[in-house]
């Protein structure tokens, strides 16, 4: 890049961008359009790129100008936020911590881990769910504090994460009172006989419970998968089907959930994980969370 590059430049790019063309730009900041067309030229001049070009009687982005588009958005969000962190932050004392939650992991279970930081004097918890190789993407660039996930983190030369093992949990099938009765009988070839409910094949434990039904000789009659782990309890509650939970969070189920556990599901743990990047200065949080699990 250029030594010249300029992030007024950029901004008035990003407006003209984001209003769809240069007199919508100007009306919006206030300035002659000759002034924000000379801005636009002088930072394709810095990058050496066209990033406008003409279609019809407006402007579209070039290549260049498309990911030239997705910097600026992140750069000049944060920009935006800037203002209200630090007055958050003179404010209130509050101690933040931002914690991506894989949609697999079970809410109550995530509550179980989170419980030895819940006591912090003015945390601020913030917890965002999704997938994990979206969320270690939000991670590496530090929107997150840390990742709890089901698995541990997948090789990546480009970013130094490390997985701390938070513990395991045997796991258990749960169902309504008359699905749990039902069960009760020749368990666990019965599970067979009813409707079961399943995490979906992007969860670590979805393969366990698929090797355990053919270790047990059980062809089961799957009626739903669900990549939210409370949605799946919530439909197993209704009577949907038999689902299997961690016995981790076996108090918190029965008494958010009707629903009665039926047998064990021997021999398939779930593991649980705190993944984080490797700075200089760790979150004093998140090193307290890691020693609770130690």
């Amino acid at each position: 890049m250029s030594a010249s590059f300029n992030y007024k430049h950029l901004y008035y790019f990003w407006v003209v961008a984001k209003e769809g063309g240069i007199s919508k730009a100007a009306e919006r900041l206030g300035m002659a359009v000759q002034t924000i067309s000379a801005q636009v030229r002088e930072l394709e001049r810095s990058l050496g790129y066209a990033l406008l070009k003409p279609a019809g009687r407006g402007l579209v982005l070039t290549d260049a100008g498309i990911a030239a588009m997705q910097q600026a958005d992140q750069i000049f969000q944060l920009g935006e936020s800037l203002p209200m962190r630090v007055r958050d932050a003179v404010s209130a004392p509050m101690v933040r911590l931002a914690v991506g939650i894989c949609d697999g992991l079970s809410k109550l279970v995530v509550r179980s881990l989170l419980n030895p930081i819940m006591e912090v004097t003015h945390l601020r918890l913030l917890c965002h769910e999704g997938e994990l190789d979206d969320l270690l993407g939000e991670l590496a660039l530090h929107r997150l504090d840390v990742v709890l996930s089901d698995r541990p983190a997948p090789v990546n030369p480009n970013i130094k994460l490390y997985s701390h093992a938070m513990g395991t949990s045997s796991i258990a099938w749960y169902g309504t009172a008359a699905m749990a009765e039902s069960c009760s009988r020749r368990f666990p070839a019965s599970l067979a006989d009813v409707p079961v409910l399943l995490p979906t094949g992007h969860t670590a434990l979805r393969a366990r419970l698929d090797a355990w039904f053919e270790q047990q000789g059980v062809r089961p009659r799957v009626v739903g998968e669900f990549e939210d782990s409370a949605l799946l309890k919530t439909f197993g509650a209704s009577g949907m089907g038999v689902f299997p939970a961690s016995e981790l969070a076996h108090e918190d189920l029965q008494a958010h959930y009707p629903v009665r556990r039926i047998g064990p599901c021997e021999g398939v743990t779930e593991h649980f994980y705190a993944i984080g990047t490797e700075r200089k200065v760790q979150h004093p949080i998140v090193q307290r969370l890691l020693q609770a699990a130690a």
